[in-house]
Protein backbone atom coordinates (compact mmCIF):
# COMPACT_ATOMS: atom_id res chain seq x y z
CA UNK A 1 0.00 0.00 0.00
CA UNK A 2 1.62 3.45 -0.99
CA UNK A 3 1.55 6.38 1.66
CA UNK A 4 -0.17 9.79 0.48
CA UNK A 5 1.99 11.97 -0.99
CA UNK A 6 4.80 9.41 -1.97
CA UNK A 7 5.15 8.95 -5.94
CA UNK A 8 6.40 5.74 -7.14
CA UNK A 9 8.90 6.17 -10.85
CA UNK A 10 9.08 3.60 -12.75
CA UNK A 11 11.46 2.91 -15.55
CA UNK A 12 10.58 1.76 -19.47
CA UNK A 13 11.05 -1.55 -19.80
CA UNK A 14 13.43 -1.45 -21.99
CA UNK A 15 16.13 -0.86 -19.52
CA UNK A 16 18.72 -3.96 -18.95
CA UNK A 17 18.95 -5.48 -15.82
CA UNK A 18 15.31 -5.87 -14.28
CA UNK A 19 15.22 -8.12 -11.63
CA UNK A 20 12.11 -9.13 -9.54
CA UNK A 21 10.05 -5.91 -10.54
CA UNK A 22 13.16 -3.65 -10.21
CA UNK A 23 15.74 -2.08 -12.19
CA UNK A 24 19.25 -2.99 -11.11
CA UNK A 25 22.17 -1.30 -12.21
CA UNK A 26 25.40 -3.06 -13.92
CA UNK A 27 28.35 -2.33 -12.81
CA UNK A 28 31.93 -4.01 -13.98
CA UNK A 29 35.18 -3.54 -12.56
CA UNK A 30 38.38 -4.12 -13.72
CA UNK A 31 41.05 -4.31 -11.20
CA UNK A 32 43.86 -6.33 -10.88
CA UNK A 33 44.09 -6.73 -7.21
CA UNK A 34 42.08 -9.45 -5.72
CA UNK A 35 41.77 -8.17 -2.05
CA UNK A 36 40.04 -4.56 -3.62
CA UNK A 37 37.91 -6.40 -6.37
CA UNK A 38 36.67 -8.54 -3.50
CA UNK A 39 35.55 -5.45 -1.86
CA UNK A 40 34.65 -3.77 -4.52
CA UNK A 41 32.47 -6.72 -5.01
CA UNK A 42 31.01 -6.86 -1.35
CA UNK A 43 30.12 -3.44 -0.83
CA UNK A 44 28.42 -2.63 -4.22
CA UNK A 45 26.19 -5.49 -4.18
CA UNK A 46 25.40 -4.94 -1.13
CA UNK A 47 23.81 -1.94 -2.19
CA UNK A 48 21.86 -3.54 -4.59
CA UNK A 49 24.07 -2.73 -8.02
CA UNK A 50 24.81 -5.87 -10.07
CA UNK A 51 28.52 -6.02 -10.22
CA UNK A 52 30.28 -8.38 -12.93
CA UNK A 53 34.18 -8.46 -12.27
CA UNK A 54 36.69 -8.06 -16.13
CA UNK A 55 39.85 -8.30 -17.36
CA UNK A 56 41.45 -5.56 -18.36
CA UNK A 57 42.26 -7.20 -22.01
CA UNK A 58 38.17 -8.66 -22.15
CA UNK A 59 36.66 -5.30 -23.43
CA UNK A 60 33.57 -7.29 -24.95
CA UNK A 61 32.80 -8.40 -21.33
CA UNK A 62 32.14 -4.57 -20.58
CA UNK A 63 29.40 -4.57 -22.82
CA UNK A 64 25.97 -3.45 -21.40
CA UNK A 65 27.52 -2.28 -18.11
CA UNK A 66 25.75 1.38 -16.81
CA UNK A 67 29.16 2.19 -15.15
CA UNK A 68 32.76 0.49 -15.43
CA UNK A 69 35.07 1.03 -12.66
CA UNK A 70 38.68 0.78 -13.49
CA UNK A 71 41.91 0.45 -11.61
CA UNK A 72 44.39 2.88 -13.04
CA UNK A 73 47.55 1.21 -13.11
CA UNK A 74 50.30 4.13 -13.78
CA UNK A 75 53.56 2.97 -14.62
CA UNK A 76 55.04 4.03 -18.04
CA UNK A 77 51.19 5.68 -18.65
CA UNK A 78 49.74 2.25 -18.95
CA UNK A 79 46.70 3.52 -16.92
CA UNK A 80 46.10 6.16 -19.49
CA UNK A 81 46.06 3.87 -22.77
CA UNK A 82 44.24 1.32 -20.64
CA UNK A 83 40.94 4.32 -20.51
CA UNK A 84 41.42 5.57 -23.74
CA UNK A 85 41.00 2.11 -25.15
CA UNK A 86 38.20 1.34 -22.77
CA UNK A 87 36.38 4.44 -23.88
CA UNK A 88 37.02 4.08 -27.16
CA UNK A 89 35.05 0.93 -27.30
CA UNK A 90 32.25 2.29 -24.86
CA UNK A 91 32.19 5.78 -25.52
CA UNK A 92 28.43 6.43 -23.90
CA UNK A 93 29.65 4.32 -20.80
CA UNK A 94 30.61 6.38 -17.74
CA UNK A 95 33.84 5.45 -15.88
CA UNK A 96 35.29 5.76 -12.66
CA UNK A 97 39.05 5.77 -12.45
CA UNK A 98 40.50 4.40 -8.83
CA UNK A 99 43.93 4.38 -8.18
CA UNK A 100 46.69 4.25 -5.52
CA UNK A 101 48.59 6.87 -7.76
CA UNK A 102 46.03 9.85 -6.85
CA UNK A 103 46.37 11.64 -4.49
CA UNK A 104 43.41 11.65 -1.55
CA UNK A 105 41.56 14.61 -1.61
CA UNK A 106 41.50 14.29 -5.36
CA UNK A 107 37.83 12.46 -5.21
CA UNK A 108 35.64 15.70 -5.66
CA UNK A 109 38.28 17.11 -8.79
CA UNK A 110 36.05 17.58 -11.81
CA UNK A 111 39.78 19.12 -13.47
CA UNK A 112 41.39 15.42 -12.53
CA UNK A 113 38.53 13.69 -14.10
CA UNK A 114 38.35 15.37 -17.53
CA UNK A 115 41.88 15.53 -18.08
CA UNK A 116 41.15 11.43 -17.71
CA UNK A 117 38.36 11.27 -19.38
CA UNK A 118 36.10 10.00 -16.60
CA UNK A 119 33.10 11.03 -14.43
CA UNK A 120 34.89 10.53 -11.31
CA UNK A 121 38.62 9.48 -9.71
CA UNK A 122 38.74 7.94 -6.31
CA UNK A 123 42.06 7.70 -4.70
CA UNK A 124 43.55 4.60 -2.92
CA UNK A 125 42.71 3.58 -0.26
CA UNK A 126 39.30 4.53 0.01
CA UNK A 127 36.46 3.71 2.45
CA UNK A 128 33.21 2.18 1.41
CA UNK A 129 31.34 5.53 1.97
CA UNK A 130 33.78 7.58 -0.75
CA UNK A 131 33.20 4.57 -2.95
CA UNK A 132 29.48 5.02 -3.21
CA UNK A 133 29.50 8.53 -3.23
CA UNK A 134 31.64 8.32 -6.37
CA UNK A 135 28.70 5.72 -7.54
CA UNK A 136 25.96 7.52 -6.58
CA UNK A 137 27.26 10.75 -8.12
CA UNK A 138 27.52 8.92 -11.34
CA UNK A 139 24.55 6.16 -11.91
CA UNK A 140 22.44 7.13 -8.35
CA UNK A 141 21.05 4.63 -6.06
CA UNK A 142 20.86 0.66 -7.26
CA UNK A 143 17.50 0.64 -7.31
Amino acid sequence: MRSPGVMQFTKPPSIKGRVSGSIMSSIVIVEEDRLIRSLLVEWLSAEGYSVRISAPEDRQSLEGADLLIVDVVMPRHEGRTRLRGIKAAHPQTPLIAISGQFRPGLDGSTTAAGALGVRRVVAKPFSRCDLLAAVHCVIGPAI
